[in-house]
């Protein structure tokens, strides 16, 4: 505890990270204030019930709910979140992979970065466009309007300020990244789904220790012994890499040498994070629309609950599949094999060019398994959750996506923290154990 106090005042005599991490907390408590401003000329009490009905916690409504903070259930300004540029960032990764003029693009480094955000949010806009007005018809119901504004000036003016406030949301990730510590829309993400942890432990904890729920006090302690087990294992997930050697030629400049040294490329265990997963829930709701034909109703009530086995099984390969298919996409051993060969880098007993792309994608494909088995487990580990007695709130941070996020991006903001203090000299956030890519003293 007095290591962790002495950590804390370290942090605090550094100026320029003080200011960062005031500037991050502002933004987010803005954030977090308009995801409870609803959308003007709505009775709050009617869309309460109206969005009951529709399950805004399950399936792929509560993945948006959850990324959102709550904000998508309540028809808030910031209904739509970040979503809309997550999904912009994904094309336009993938028009990098595909495209020549995109590839060419991001070869330009950061003016061709810069080309690419412009991109990126021209592209926001438009995704907007379409999921503002499917939202407002398709959550709002014609009850809960308020003001006689016509169906058709009703719309478009929500429509306006749902944009603008994705845009707004956008634009507060941005700052964060800049002036901030962490990743901005990653912790915009985290935040969202943070804000629903201590309603649910604290609904999980009242419905066990009142004794209306299964086990009683005792199994809610085996329930806060697993979920740290649980979280403990996907720290190890997001940390594990695979360390492949590399050794640069030496040059001698003068009386200098240079290179001669050996680093490591690090080959990620899950380098696709948890895009697997939510590529994989979105797919699961294609099931539940054969419910309306005779012939293929036995198979959607097969997938209509996220307990069922069918269901998981299915869930499983998919995850596991989409992990390789985002790690090809995402990882290009040609390319690492093309830098590696202009830097005069080269793997021990490998010859440069095609034979290193080959033995780059061979590793890839072995490490990948191991990770896409495990990613999967967490993947199905709130439903499993769910079935030993833990209630839809609490199960849900028993694994899948929303514990991979909070894992994945307060371990990168602590690492940012980890690199002011050691710059300045100080000790670290944890005297041993160090976080990945801090290196030893």
């Amino acid at each position: 505890m007095r290591k962790f106090i002495e950590t804390i005042k370290n942090i605090y005599n550094i100026e320029e990270l003080r200011k960062r991490i005031g500037y991050t907390i502002l933004l987010v408590l803005v954030y977090r204030l308009g995801s409870f401003i609803l959308l003007p000329g709505i009775n709050p009490d009617i869309l309460k019930v109206a969005l009951e009905s529709k399950n805004t916690n399950d399936g792929l409504l509560g993945l948006l709910n959850m990324f959102s903070g709550g904000a998508f259930g309540n028809a808030s300004i910031f209904a739509l979140g970040v979503m809309p540029y997550i999904s912009a960032s994904i094309v336009v990764q993938l028009l990098g992979m595909f495209v020549p003029a995109f590839r060419k693009m991001q070869m330009e480094g950061e003016s061709g970065r810069r080309k690419m955000n412009q991109i990126t949010r021209y592209l926001t806009v438009a995704i907007l466009a379409i999921q503002g007005p499917a939202y407002v018809a398709g959550m709002i119901p014609a009850e809960a309007r308020t003001l006689d504004w016509g169906t058709f000036g009703f719309n478009a003016v929500c429509t306006l300020i749902l944009m603008a406030g994705s845009m707004f949301v956008m634009w507060l990730g941005e700052r964060i990244t800049e002036r901030g510590i962490g990743n901005g829309i990653s912790l915009i993400i985290m935040i969202g789904i943070v804000a629903r942890l201590p309603y649910a432990l604290v609904s999980e904890a009242s419905w066990k220790l009142t004794g209306s729920g299964v086990g009683g006090p005792l199994l809610f302690i085996v329930e806060m012994i697993v979920w740290v087990l649980v979280i403990l294992a996907a720290i190890a997930l997001v940390q594990a890499v695979r360390k492949v050697p590399v050794q640069y030629a030496k040059r001698v400049i003068g009386n200098k040498q240079y290179g001669g040294v050996r680093q490591y490329i690090p080959l990620k265990i899950n380098a696709a994070g948890v895009m697997p997963i939510i590529f994989a829930q979105a797919l699961m709701m294609f099931p539940m629309l054969l419910s309306s034909f005779d012939t293929t109703r036995g198979i959607a009530a097969a997938f209509s609950s996220y307990t069922s086995i069918w269901y998981n099984v299915v869930f499983f390969l998919l995850v596991v599949v989409f992990t390789y298919f985002y790690t090809a996409v995402t990882v290009n051993p040609t390319m690492m094999s093309e830098d590696m060969k202009k830097n005069g880098g080269f793997i021990p007993g490998v010859k440069p060019g095609k034979k290193t792309a080959e033995y780059l994608d061979e590793i890839m494909t072995r490490v990948t398994l191991p990770g896409a088995i495990f990613l999967g487990l967490i993947a199905c580990m709130p439903a499993l959750a769910n079935i030993m007695g833990v209630n839809n709130q609490f199960a849900g941070f028993f694994g899948g996506t929303s514990l991979l996020i909070m894992v994945g991006v307060i371990l990168d903001t602590l690492q940012q923290i980890e690199s002011y203090l050691l710059m300045r000299h100080y000790d670290g956030l944890m005297k041993t154990g160090r976080l990945t890519g801090r290196s030893g003293m």
